[in-house]
């Protein structure tokens, strides 16, 4: 679950991590005296979305880039007067913003965040996040912070630092100061950068984050070091023991079909094919969206319905797949291990006639019972395409989808 710039600070600011004061706004008219709250003067404008690249993001008065009319430069803009923080906060409100990791749409600013304005004499880069190879948390960080990271880490990877964390005993002062050298900060900022990175293990660690990105991380004409910028997200899996995240969500920036499938316990992700997919198990998924690519079409989902497929489930995960515009053909393609062949055929055929498929559905049931699960599409009188061998379906599924 990610977590908006301003809700993240919040989290920091607990830990004791140095963070600018703001105020969250969502009318333009509540802007001037969020401004003078803060004391005016020096104020940087923030849009919240959940998407990097907002400084050098483009503000559209519509979500398709293509058509829609440009309403402003820049995502993120310092305001140096009252005026000037109307001016733009009220720009970016209600408009949509593109950047490059929003895709193809821009995405829809409903709230701003109004930060004092810091004294910066140095952007830094510094992140923490699973390392899935080592098994293990790391500390990414480079002495190249801002906009331009992505540049910094594509030609100049070797101002890339990586310093892995044993989560048995977590970061100890002698590995925040390893990072702080590498990072050539002053030897006086070493006693409260130490403090500061060891904070921010501990909200990595004990809140359960999946990603905790610091950019830019600055260090102030000071000396001391204040996150300017976080981008957070909670780990799905652990935020049972976080029941006062629930507030924390905003469902205006998820995709409302992947809403709508948690709503179902279904593990689902949209993507930009063409091509439906329904599949039991992680592996087998993936795999399956390999073959439809091999085969000339491209999926448009990763849908798990998992081992314990039924009508209910196959139904609900019909009505995910139909909700996305831009599928031409269901593929289903369930191994019968925990679940039999011929219950998810019976599923199929029930789920198939309440939800009205009118796509080309083409389905692979291997495993127990599949010769009686075969029977069972056979005589229900539907349109479904049966296929033997994942290959063979792969074929029948871009076939279907481009009119053969």
């Amino acid at each position: 679950m990610k977590l908006h710039e301003y809700q993240a600070k919040e989290i920091l600011r607990r830990y004791g991590v140095k963070v600018s004061d703001g105020r969250v706004v969502e009318k333009a008219s509540d802007i001037g005296a969020a401004y003078d709250a803060l004391g005016g003067g020096f104020i940087v404008v923030k849009s919240q979305i959940h998407a990097g690249g907002r400084g050098k993001g483009t503000l559209y008065d519509g979500p398709n880039p293509s058509t829609a009319k440009k309403v402003q430069e820049g995502g993120v803009k310092l305001a140096r007067t009252k005026e000037e923080a109307i001016q733009y906060g009220t720009a970016m409100l209600g408009n949509y913003l593109h950047t490059i990791q929003t895709g193809g749409e821009a995405k829809q600013v409903l709230k701003i965040w109004l930060e004092q304005g810091t004294d910066i004499e140095k952007e830094l880069y510094l992140s923490i996040l699973h390392d899935r190879a080592l098994n293990k948390p790391i500390v990414m960080a480079s002495s190249e912070g801002g906009m331009d990271i992505e540049e910094v880490a594509a030609h100049q990877p070797e101002k890339i630092v990586k310093i892995a964390i044993e989560p048995a005993i977590g970061m100890q002062a002698w590995q925040a100061r390893e990072i702080l050298f590498k990072l050539g900060v002053p030897a006086e900022t070493l006693k409260q950068g130490t403090k500061f990175l060891l904070a921010l293990w501990d909200v990595y660690e004990k809140e359960d984050a999946s990603m905790l990105e610091i950019n830019p991380l600055v260090l102030t004409k000071s000396g001391e070091l204040h996150a300017l910028d976080c981008k957070y997200a909670y780990d799905d899996n652990a935020l049972y023991r976080h029941p006062e995240t629930e507030t924390l969500r905003d469902l205006t920036e998820e995709d409302p079909l992947e809403v709508k499938a948690s709503e179902f316990n279904l593990n689902y992700v949209r993507l930009d094919g063409n091509v439906g997919c329904m599949v039991n198990g992680a592996g087998l998924a993936m795999a399956t969206m390999d073959l439809i690519k091999h085969a000339g079409a491209e999926p448009a989902n990763f849908l798990d319905v998992g081992g314990g497929a039924n009508p209910t489930t196959v139904a609900n995960g019909f009505r995910i797949i139909l909700g996305d515009p831009n599928v031409k053909a269901i593929f289903v393609n369930i191994f019968g291990g925990i679940v039999q062949c011929d219950r998810v055929a019976n599923g199929i055929v029930q789920a198939a006639k309440e939800v009205q498929i009118n796509l080309p559905l083409i389905v692979r049931l291997k495993g127990t019972n599949a010769d009686i699960a075969a029977k069972i599409l056979a005589d229900s009188g539907l349109p479904i395409i049966v296929a033997a061998e994942l290959s063979d379906a792969a074929e029948k599924v871009a076939g279907a989808v481009k009119g053969k």
